[in-house]
């Protein structure tokens, strides 16, 4: 299926479909990490939708385009690791987490074969 616009882009997909439970998620976590882990988590995930539109938006210049895809991918991954971190200090569960972590594994690599492939528009 060709791509029109950043909402047809699968990572896209995905990656907006996951801030509303990891917003969710962190306002679960302790009060102490409130400007900590909460923060990095919401931010991270906002980060990957946020870079994915906006390396959409440069799609006629490959190499601006792949920056923010790199970027979103690298959120993806930060995100991945902000999970792990809140399961390793019992804030949350594997099981809770699994499917997220499932999902941001996903996205990063769906934006690592987006950057590898991407040509002109």
């Amino acid at each position: 299926m060709p791509i029109k616009s950043y909402r047809d882009i699968e990572a896209y997909q995905r990656a907006k479909a996951l801030v509303v439970p990891m917003h969710q998620l962190a306002a679960g976590l302790p009060g102490h990490e409130q400007f900590d882990l909460c923060d990095q988590i919401r931010r991270a995930s906002n980060s990957v939708v946020a870079n994915i539109v906006e390396g959409y938006s440069h799609k006629d210049t490959p190499a601006k385009a792949k920056q923010f895809w790199r970027i979103a991918m690298g959120s993806a991954n930060e995100m991945v690791e902000h999970l792990e971190t809140a399961i390793a200090l019992e804030y949350t569960s594997q099981d809770v987490c699994q499917p997220y972590l499932e999902e941001y594994t996903i996205v990063a690599k769906q934006l690592n074969k987006l950057i590898r492939t991407w040509h002109k528009f």
